[in-house]
C-alpha cells in the first residue's frame, strides 16, 4: 500500500472537524461513526465504499459510544453521519434528489430525516480499501482511540458482545405482546424523539434480522430460499398485526415471507388461520402461472422448530378481521 496514500487519511483523521461546547468539549460523534464503521467492514457486514443507514451501524455505532464516551454529550447516529460531509473523504447521496431538510444552524433536523432523506453515504474507494486490509483497519483503530479516547483503550477491547443487541433481541425473543407494548410505551415517555426514533428503528431492524433466522431464512407459505454469500437478504420479516398500531416486535407477531407474499399479506390478498392455514382472498383475479397467489390456498405453513415461536393465533385472527378482503 501507497505509504503516502495512508499518511493522507492519517492526516484527515487526526482534523476531523468537530463542534465544540464550554462545558462539554469537542463532540466525540464522528471519530465513534468512523469507528464503527472501521469495525463492520472486518466483520464483512459493510462490503463497498457505500455506508447505509442500518441497525447494524446504528447498533455498532450506540455499542462504541457506550464503551468510549465519558462526556455528557448526545449519542445521535444522525448527527456524525450528516456532519462528516464536512470531510474530504465522505459524500451523501440523496434519495431521489430529495432535499435535507436543515435547522437554523445547518445542522440536520433528526434521525428520521435522515432516513427519508439519504439514500447512502460514500467513502474513498481507496480509503475503503486502505480498511479491508486487517493490518490497516487495526492500525486506523488504535490511532483513533489514542487521539480521541486515551482512557478508554481498554474498555473498548475489553467485551467484544454488544450489550445493547443483546438486551433488545432478549425482548424480541423472550417477551410476551403486551409486555413489550409497554415497555415501547415507557420507552416513548422517557427518550427524547430523536432517540426514540432510534430505538424503534433499531428494534424494527433486529426483528427484520431475527424471524428470517427462525424459519431458517425460508418464506413460510411458499418455502422460497435463497442464500447470498454478500449479507443479501431475500426473505422478509413480517407484521402480522403493524407496528404502528400494535407496538409489538415480539417473534409470535412475525412472519417470514418472500416480497411479493408479503405485499400480499399486508394488502389482505392472503391471510393465514390460526391453524396455520393459507387463505386466499375470493376478489383476486390473476392468470395461471408459477406466481400465482390461488396456488398457496389451504397450504399449511412451515413453522419454526421451536413452538413458542410460532405466530400467534390471536394476531392472525386480528389479521383475517381487520385486514383479509373476502
Amino acid at each position: 500500500m501507497d505509504e503516502e496514500i495512508i499518511y493522507k487519511y492519517v492526516d484527515y483523521f487526526k482534523k476531523l472537524r468537530r463542534s465544540s461546547n464550554k462545558l462539554l468539549g469537542k463532540a466525540p460523534h464522528k471519530p465513534v461513526l468512523i469507528l464503527s464503521i472501521i469495525l463492520l467492514i472486518k466483520k464483512g457486514f459493510i462490503t463497498s465504499n457505500r455506508i447505509y443507514i442500518n441497525s447494524e451501524l446504528l447498533l455498532s455505532f450506540k455499542n462504541s459510544w457506550n464503551k468510549l464516551v465519558e462526556t455528557k454529550h448526545s449519542c445521535k447516529f444522525y448527527l456524525p453521519f450528516f456532519h462528516l460531509r464536512s470531510e474530504p473523504f465522505w459524500f451523501l447521496v440523496s434519495k431521489n434528489g430529495k432535499m435535507l431538510e436543515l435547522t437554523r444552524s445547518n445542522s440536520i433536523k433528526s434521525f428520521k430525516s435522515l432516513d427519508e432523506t439519504v439514500a447512502f453515504a460514500e467513502i474513498d474507494k481507496e480509503l475503503f480499501q486502505i480498511l479491508k486490509d486487517e493490518k490497516y483497519s487495526s492500525f486506523f483503530i488504535e490511532l483513533l482511540i489514542g487521539l480521541y479516547f486515551p482512557n478508554q483503550k481498554s474498555n473498548f477491547y475489553l467485551n467484544e458482545i454488544n450489550d445493547i443487541e443483546t438486551n433488545i433481541q432478549n425482548q424480541i425473543l423472550k417477551e410476551d405482546g403486551e409486555n413489550y407494548q409497554k415497555l415501547i410505551t415507557e420507552l416513548k415517555f422517557k427518550l427524547s424523539d430523536d432517540e426514540y426514533e432510534e430505538e424503534i428503528y433499531l428494534r424494527g431492524g433486529l426483528f427484520k434480522r431475527i424471524i428470517p433466522k427462525l424459519y431458517n431464512y425460508s418464506c413460510c407459505i411458499s418455502e422460497m430460499r435463497i442464500e447470498s454469500l454478500s449479507n443479501i437478504q431475500m426473505i422478509d420479516a413480517c407484521h402480522i398485526i403493524p407496528f404502528s398500531i400494535s407496538k409489538n416486535d415480539t417473534i409470535t407477531n412475525g412472519l417470514s415471507l418472500s416480497p411479493n407474499l408479503h405485499r400480499a399479506f399486508d394488502r389482505g390478498l392472503i391471510t393465514i388461520n390460526k391453524n396455520y392455514i393459507v387463505r386466499v382472498s375470493p376478489i383476486i383475479i390473476e392468470n395461471d402461472s408459477p406466481f400465482s397467489l390461488s396456488q398457496f390456498e389451504g397450504k399449511q405453513i412451515i413453522l419454526p422448530e421451536n413452538d413458542k415461536y410460532y405466530p400467534s393465533p390471536i394476531s392472525l385472527d386480528w389479521h383475517n378481521k381487520e385486514y383479509y378482503r373476502i
